[in-house]
């Protein structure tokens, strides 16, 4: 069985990694089942938080103001993996960030992975919620600061080895990991005319820019910029 991994959990701006940007990483490395070390650090998105995200993470605008962004970062997270395997509540999501980070950054990234929460669903009883805290309160595991990314990368850590000491020995297979299916590809920043193109839209139609428009790619800038067209017409 494995047990030797990093766990790790992100705080987003939202849902779609494709649209949404990383504000938290917390992450533990761990071997035969001892914390090793920790790796943690709050992101600048480039945009403003919107009021769900602040109240769901108590993460603010203010914490972030003065934090790196997720290029100058993500090196050093996938440095600290080591080229172990993540494990996550569903880590397909957390995957996909990190990968878009480190495709962005030049660094071709592939990796095998855990999901805590196709195990909740293999072992828990079907009435009962699988989300991470709902697993953790089933299995008696403290879940520290839940929607905080280093507490939530130990409450997963800590469900799965609660999981594999109860199950591990019966089902040894469920607790492999497996390879890990994310396909992107390195995004160009966005063009000098098209941050012109925004920067006139905004200041014609008397619009606060939503986001940090010199740190767009191409496919942002665009979709930005359909959507002020959708919303209040051309110039």
């Amino acid at each position: 069985m494995t047990n030797s991994y990093v766990a790790v959990d992100l705080e987003t701006t939202g849902l779609d990694p494709k649209m949404e940007k990383i504000t938290e990483i917390g992450a533990i490395r761990v071997r035969d089942g001892v914390v090793e070390k920790e790796f943690h650090t709050l992101v600048n998105p480039r945009r403003p938080l919107s009021e769900r995200i602040v109240e769901l993470t108590g993460i603010t605008d203010e914490m972030v103001a003065d934090c790196p962004d997720v290029g100058e970062v993500i090196g050093g997270f996938l440095e600290f993996c080591e080229g172990l395997p993540l494990l996550g509540h569903r880590i397909l999501f957390d995957y996909s960030f990190l990968k878009r980070a480190a495709v962005n950054s030049g660094v071709e990234w592939e990796r095998d992975g855990i999901d805590t929460l196709v195990l909740s669903r293999i072992f828990m009883p079907a009435e009962e919620k699988k989300t991470l805290p709902s697993a953790c309160r089933f299995y008696g595991v403290d879940t520290g600061v839940s929607h905080r990314a280093l507490s939530d990368a130990y409450a997963a850590h800590f469900l799965y080895q609660t999981l594999m000491e109860r199950y591990g020995e019966a089902n040894p297979e469920r607790f492999l990991e497996k390879r890990l299916i994310y396909k992107v590809k390195r995004e160009q920043p966005a063009s000098k005319r098209q941050k012109e193109r925004l920067q006139e839209l905004l200041k014609y139609h008397k619009i606060e820019a939503p986001v940090q428009i010199d740190y767009l790619s191409r496919n942002e800038a665009s979709r930005l910029t359909d959507q002020i067209l959708a919303r209040y017409g051309r110039m």
